[in-house]
């Protein structure tokens, strides 16, 4: 195994062990549509969720029924329509459509039990109709009214995971359909979850899937990895109303009304939670609503990180070496760029005169490039050499002249620096000199 690998390894695990410390005891709400309980991978998927659960997460899942409610409509000659893709639930068919939701929780219950892992299914959902809409009577369709919060807490405390049918019961014990999709999103804001998941079987959201708004960073396979609350509102102005952009609607408000981050999954690849869940990058789409991404003056205790980032680009002869005590000697020069709590970039601004200050140690972990770190760290702290009131910036490199100079940086010469930046110039290194005029 090559260096590089090693080290990707090595990131992999700390990356791990960083959110297992972080999620534990927290609750995630999980709707799996019913594509994917169907699917080979569906038994992998509860075991990496038993997996999760044994090391204090605790979950509540919602499994989507509307493909065994086709099924069972259709066995017992059971007509019925729909409208906006909202399913128009008859005083025959709600007995049927009941039947499925319950069947398709007892496939989950049934699944856990051979991790060993209890679950209930319970009728905790108060619900009314959704009447009529457009001239639409919608009849036993209805909508989320109120979640009975404390026998689940209690159910949760126990160790146990409770599981929501997609049928809710008015005051009169009445039943109604109501969406899996809006009830995950209900029981996220009122149990305030940490993560909201959507696990179909549908493709990501990527380039090839929807139009992408000007401005939007992709990963490198094309995938909107991640989305602020602004850039989900955008796609979904950018986008027809498709079920993907309406479960994007979903999480969006689901955001808005406190869940700190909804995923987006395609459940049909295998290790698709864990893969999301215990790396920066995920595979699938997250929206997120709190600071998960910002550069912050660096830390004593990020020290150590920043040293583990500098060290291939100081191995490569990018970056001239630097210990410890050098960075604890300028700690307060430094930024570091973290995401989710993990730092993946850093730089520093040092400053040398009125006018005059250097950018330097500018590092990215090279898994995550593709997100234009470095670009934003050093436009941070140009914007920082600004405020302080320095009119120039330079920089000495031997290996990104090219890149620098892409962003507005100029060509200069040794004579061009600050006296005691001179005095230190390395002639054996021979570091081009470029400058920035703000």
């Amino acid at each position: 195994m090559d260096k590089s690998t090693l080290r990707e390894h090595v990131d992999l695990i700390r990356e791990v062990f960083s959110y297992n410390r972080r999620f534990k005891d927290s609750l995630f709400v999980i709707k799996i549509d019913s594509s994917i309980i169907d699917h080979p991978y569906f038994p992998i998927l509860v075991r990496d969720l038993s997996l999760l659960h044994q090391n204090g997460i605790r979950f509540v899942i919602i499994p989507g029924a509307h493909d065994r409610i086709d099924e069972i409509l259709k066995q017992y000659n059971v007509g019925y329509e729909s409208r906006r893709g909202v399913r128009i639930s008859s005083d025959e068919a709600i007995n049927f459509i009941k039947m499925a939701a319950f069947d398709v929780s007892n496939k989950v219950m049934t699944q856990l039990s051979a991790y060993d892992i209890p679950s209930v299914i319970g009728s905790w959902v108060r619900a009314r109709a959704l009447g009529v809409i457009d001239g639409v009577d919608y009849r036993k369709t209805g909508r989320v009214d109120k979640i009975m919060k404390d026998p689940i807490e209690t159910l949760l405390k126990e160790g146990h995971i409770p599981i929501f049918p997609c049928i809710g019961w008015n005051a009169s014990g009445d039943p109604y359909n109501i969406s899996s999709d809006e009830l995950a999103r209900v029981i996220a804001v009122e149990m305030k979850a940490s993560k909201l998941f959507y696990i179909t079987a549908d493709p990501v959201l990527c380039d090839k899937s929807c139009t992408i708004p000007e401005g939007m960073n992709l990963a490198e396979d094309g995938r909107i990895s991640k989305l602020s609350l602004s850039q989900a509102g955008q796609l979904l102005k950018c986008n027809p109303e498709t079920p993907t952009m309406l479960r994007l609607a979903q999480a969006l408000s689901a955001c808005e009304k406190g869940v700190d981050r909804v995923h987006l999954l395609d459940g049909t690849r295998d290790g698709a939670v864990l893969k999301e869940i215990f790396s920066n990058l995920g595979i699938g789409t997250m929206i997120h609503n709190n600071e998960y991404e910002r550069i912050r003056k660096m830390k004593e205790k990020d020290i150590s990180g920043v040293l583990s980032l500098m060290k291939p680009f100081i191995d490569q002869g990018i970056l001239i070496p630097r210990s410890r005590q050098d960075l604890e000697s300028r700690i307060e020069d430094f930024v570091v760029y973290s995401m989710d709590g993990t730092i993946h970039g850093c730089g520093a601004l040092h400053g040398y005169s009125r006018d005059l200050a250097e950018i330097a140690g500018i590092a990215v972990d090279r898994r995550f490039v593709h997100l234009k770190i470095g670009g934003k760290i050093v436009d941070y702290l140009l914007e920082e050499a600004g405020k302080s009131g320095y009119s120039r910036v330079f920089v000495l490199t031997t290996q990104t002249s090219d890149w620098f100079l892409n962003m507005g940086f100029e060509t200069a010469g040794v004579e061009d620096l600050p006296e005691e930046k001179r005095a230190q110039y390395n002639r054996d290194r021979n570091s081009r000199v470029l400058v920035y005029n703000i």
